[in-house]
C-alpha cells in the first residue's frame, strides 16, 4: 500500500524530440517553446504547484538541458536586474522556481513510449501516489475558478483511485487518443469499465478521450513494467493503466477548462491567440490589433 496518499510529485515527460515544430526544435526543446512570455513546460509546473505538489519530476533525453537551465538560478541575470533597479522583471526571473519546490531530473535514454518515461521515474516517485502532467496539453482551468490538476487532486482524495482526465472528442478524432468507457457517477466522474489506445472509430468503446493529465497510484509501475508492446510497438501508459484497472478502481474525470493541443501548430496558435487575449499586459492592445484585420 501507498505510505502516503497526498499527491505531492508530478512527473513531466519532457524527451520527446517535437518533430512537429521542426525547425524551431531542431535546438531547443519544444517545451521551452513560448506562449506569449511563458514556455509551456511553465504553465503545466505552475498548474502542478497551484494544485499543491512542490517535488517536480522532470523525464529528459538529449537536448533538453534549456528545462534544467530555467528552473536553476540565474546568477548573472539577476545581478543584472538588481543593480538596474529592475525590480518587478527581478521578481519574475525569481518566481519560476519558488523556494519550496524542488525539482529533479532522470533521463530516458531510448524514446520507447509514455509508459516507458512514467517507469523512468519511479525511483523518484517512491511508493506514492503521483500526477503526470503532458507538457503540450496546455490547460486552463475556468474563470476564477480550480486549475485542471487541482481539481483532480480534489477528486482523487474524495475517490481514493487513479484519476484520467478526460474529454469528448468528435468521433474521427477517437484514433488519436486513449479512449475510455465505464459507468457514469455524476459530477463528471465516470469510473472506468474500458480503456483503449487510440482505436479506430469503429472500435471506440465511447468518445471519452484522455487529456494530459493523470494521478496515478504507485501500482502502475508493475503494470508498465510487465506488459508487452503496444500500439506503435511503444511501451504505452494506456496499456498500464488498462492492466492496473484489474487490480483497482481507476476513474475518467471530466474536466472543468480549456485544452490547447499545443503538440500540433493550430493548437499552439489558438493557445497564443487565446491567452494573449486575456494577458493583463498585452491583452487589451493585441484585441485592438486584431480588429484591425482582415479576415
Amino acid at each position: 500500500m501507498p505510505t502516503s496518499t497526498r499527491i505531492r510529485k508530478a512527473v513531466f515527460p519532457v524527451a520527446g524530440f517535437g518533430t512537429r515544430f521542426l525547425p524551431a526544435t531542431k535546438a531547443q526543446p519544444k517545451e521551452m517553446l513560448p506562449v506569449v512570455d511563458k514556455p509551456l513546460i511553465q504553465y503545466a509546473v505552475e498548474e502542478a504547484y497551484a494544485a499543491g505538489i512542490r517535488d517536480m519530476i522532470f523525464v529528459t533525453g538529449r537536448n533538453k538541458r534549456a528545462i534544467e537551465d530555467h528552473y536553476d538560478t540565474a546568477y548573472e541575470l539577476e545581478s543584472q536586474l538588481e543593480a538596474s533597479g529592475k525590480d518587478a522583471l527581478l521578481h519574475i526571473a525569481r518566481s519560476v522556481a519558488p523556494d519550496d519546490m524542488t525539482c529533479s531530473y532522470v533521463r530516458q535514454p531510448r524514446m520507447l513510449g509514455l509508459g516507458h518515461a512514467v517507469l523512468c521515474a519511479e525511483h523518484l516517485v517512491g511508493d506514492q501516489p503521483f500526477a503526470v502532467l503532458l507538457a503540450d496539453d496546455l490547460m486552463v482551468g475556468p474563470p476564477g475558478g480550480e486549475g485542471v490538476l487541482a481539481q483532480m487532486v480534489r477528486n482523487y482524495n474524495n475517490l481514493g483511485g487513479s484519476v484520467l482526465a478526460v474529454q469528448e472528442v468528435p468521433l474521427e478524432q477517437v484514433k488519436r487518443y486513449g479512449i475510455v468507457a465505464g459507468d457514469p457517477m455524476g459530477d463528471g466522474i465516470t469510473k472506468v469499465s474500458a480503456m483503449v489506445e487510440k482505436p479506430s472509430p469503429e472500435k471506440a468503446p465511447s468518445r471519452l478521450g484522455v487529456a494530459g493529465r493523470y494521478i496515478l497510484t504507485p501500482g502502475v509501475f508493475d503494470e508498465i513494467r510487465n506488459q508487452p508492446k503496444g500500439a506503435g510497438g511503444e511501451i504505452q501508459l494506456t496499456d498500464g493503466i488498462a492492466s492496473l484497472m484489474k487490480k483497482e478502481s481507476v476513474y475518467a474525470y471530466a474536466y472543468k477548462g480549456i485544452r490547447y493541443d499545443c503538440g500540433a501548430k493550430e493548437g499552439f496558435l489558438q493557445a497564443t491567440v487565446e491567452l494573449a487575449l486575456a494577458h493583463p499586459e498585452v491583452g487589451g492592445s493585441f484585441r485592438e490589433y486584431l480588429k484591425t484585420l482582415k479576415l
